[in-house]
């Protein structure tokens, strides 16, 4: 009688976290996942359409990026100036947007000073003196006032 023998394999994956914007592929893996041709990413490199974080390591964010520039001009028939300018545009929107951000995060840091300022300061003037009128026929002026 023969016996076998049963071999039992344990398969272990070890996950890592990368930023997506740290350069991790190669440019042939790129240009795999971004479904183009190595030669096509190429052009798009020196049109500077896509810069690689470092020497020809592409991150996720590159490989998205490569798959827009695919879409633009697959699908909606751009040419590689009319990428470039979407690119650009959209780009100066993002500027813009952000700078949009910070002045209406300033300008809601500073109405809440002036309410504050506001509130300290009526517990300071008489309610009757809270409407300014000329000093002359003011009855806060400092010679009428209560308080000389």
């Amino acid at each position: 009688m023969s016996t076998r023998r049963r071999t039992t394999t344990t398969t272990t994956t070890t996950r890592i976290e990368v930023s997506s914007d740290r350069g991790v592929f190669m440019i042939s893996v790129a240009a795999e996942l971004a479904d183009m041709h190595l030669q096509t990413l190429r052009v798009y490199e020196q049109r500077g359409l896509i810069e690689p974080k470092r020497t020809r390591l592409y991150s996720h964010e590159d490989v998205e990026r490569l798959r827009r520039i695919q879409q633009m001009t697959a699908e909606l028939g751009l040419n590689l100036a009319g990428v470039e300018k979407v690119l650009e545009l959209e780009q100066q929107l993002e500027r813009t947007r952000r700078r949009m951000a910070a002045l209406e995060h300033r300008r809601d840091a500073l109405q809440a000073r002036s309410r504050r300022w506001r509130g300290s300061a009526s517990r300071f003037v008489p309610t009757s003196c809270a409407t300014r009128r000329p000093r002359a026929q003011s009855s806060c002026s400092p010679a009428t006032s209560s308080r000389s």
